[in-house]
């Protein structure tokens, strides 16, 4: 049995492409530092986790797989790369897979996430193999290996690794400055996915709602062709008309090539999910779900975890009397501000609760590079509040703050609050319906978990005095002497 190891086996990617090769036979093992809701399931798998990087762990492996995030100087990859151990990217071994089979890959800036969970979610009759960037509700992990020839993965333009795809089919979401670390500039981002295009083998889709999109495709080699999908220009191939919302749902009516196919809906909000779902609708069509399977399977879609992902949703007594408010927790990995606007638009045009936006900035260079961009990412929300910017590993070459951050926010209701402390304190205090939405790629979820749960132990509470109260009243009745 052929061993492989995964330096940083926890991270979201990396640990889905683990669980599949533990099921395709390989003896698994990996480390890191950080343990999360992954570790548990890689554990019950039978894939050892280490919580700490050793050289010893490395030795005896056959290959090794390293994440993007794992510098040269760290002694398991050292101990790899000095002793001759093979060693590959993630994004090489997944496309190692995917390219064996009839591979979708769902790239973009952002939205790739949800559109490959969607996809998964509406594709589970074809038993697909599943790797995608989020925990998807139907199958409970993020990564599920299937029987059939489909395998549905997210590509990850982040350090070009979606270049060593071939895929038969690809979905392009959107491109947006992003990394720029790595990249540089929008330019050679776009020149990236023009090759990612050019190396799909029958059909790529593309949305053209977005502009640097639109101008990528000029650029394709001659004789290259994409299938299109828009909820604004009725011209292209795949459109949805007749957008409106009802209890809370969004729903349209979707034509191909001009043809009407018929009506679907969607419980998580915005526009852009009404784009993330019209490639969905194309390939499950072209591979054979019927029209009937794709409405309910989208119906029921909730979207992946950390993804307009509602942790709370009750009412709770406000303090003053019998006066109850309605305070709904919902937790989001938007990080980077094109993300935060489209996703705090979404949830104002089903909620018009008070909307608090926490949001914990991701990287200290995300932050510099995109200073400017995140001045009116906000803007549809009540208040903001900044948590301290999260490293990720990064040192603050920029001398770049949370500080200088609420500077650059056009925002009138906006502070720093340091402590997770003192979020939960100002929660708490809170009178009116309010909606709060817990926003970025770090630990906040953490936070927004905690305090989901800390709000039910208030709601049990309240629960078990009424109940309480009642039992008293009946036994007070029962026992009351009668005249």
């Amino acid at each position: 049995m052929e061993k492989i190891y995964f330096i940083g086996i926890n991270g979201i990617g990396m640990s889905g492409l683990a669980k599949i090769m533990k099921c395709k036979g390989y003896d698994v093992k990996g480390a890191d530092i950080c343990t999360n809701y992954v570790t548990e399931e890689l554990l019950s798998m039978g894939i050892t986790v280490y919580n700490e990087h050793n050289e010893e762990n490395v030795k005896g492996a056959d290959y090794v797989i390293a994440s993007t995030a794992i510098k040269e100087n760290n002694p398991e990859y050292s101990y790899a790369k000095n002793n001759g151990i093979t060693m590959l990217k993630r994004g090489e071994l997944l496309a190692k897979l995917l390219n064996r089979e009839t591979g979708i890959a769902v790239a973009g800036t952002h939205g790739k996430t949800t559109t490959s969970s969607m996809l998964s979610a509406v594709m589970l009759s074809k038993d697909p193999t599943i790797v995608v960037g989020g925990i998807l509700p139907e199958i409970k992990s993020n990564a599920k290996p299937g029987k059939s020839e489909y395998f549905i993965a997210e590509a990850d333009e982040s350090d070009n690794s979606f270049l060593f795809m071939n895929p038969k089919y690809s979905v392009i979401t959107n491109i947006d400055a992003d990394h720029l670390d790595v990249h540089g500039n929008l330019d050679n981002i776009k020149k990236s996915f023009i090759k990612f295009i050019s190396h799909t083998q029958k059909e790529a889709i593309i949305c053209m709602d977005c502009k640097n999109l639109r101008e990528t495709v000029t650029r394709l080699p001659e004789g290259k062709s994409v299938t299109t999908y828009s909820i604004k220009d009725e011209n292209a191939n795949i459109f949805a008309k007749n957008i409106r919302i009802a209890d809370r749902k969004t729903i349209f009516n979707l034509y191909i090539n001009k043809e009407l196919i018929g009506e679907f809906s969607l419980n998580i909000p915005g526009d852009h999910n009404i784009q993330n779902s019209l490639p969905v609708i194309y390939l499950a069509l072209k591979f054979g779900v019927s029209k009937e399977e794709i409405q309910e399977a989208l119906n029921k879609f909730k979207g992946s975890k950390r993804r307009y992902d509602v942790l709370f949703d009750k009412e709770l007594e406000n303090g003053y009397g019998n006066k109850t408010k309605r305070v709904r927790i919902v937790d989001d990995y938007a990080h980077h501000p094109t993300e935060i606007k489209a996703t705090l638009k979404a949830i104002k045009t089903i909620d018009t609760s008070r909307l608090v936006a926490i949001f914990q900035p991701h990287r200290y260079s995300r932050v510099h590079f995109l200073l400017d961009e995140f001045k009116d990412a906000f803007k549809d929300v009540d208040k903001v509040i900044l948590l301290p910017i999260y490293a990720a590993g990064e040192k603050n070459e920029f001398n770049i703050s949370s500080e200088i951050l609420k500077e650059h926010i056009n925002h009138n209701n906006i502070e720093v609050m340091t402590e997770w402390k003192d979020i939960k304190r100002y929660i708490s205090r809170v009178k009116k319906d309010s909606t709060y939405i817990f926003m970025g790629a770090g630990d906040i979820s953490t936070l927004a978990h905690e305090i989901a749960e800390e709000l039910e132990g208030m709601s049990e509470w309240k629960f078990l005095q009424i109940m309480k109260w009642k039992i008293i009243q009946i036994w007070e009745l029962v026992e009351k002497p009668k005249n």
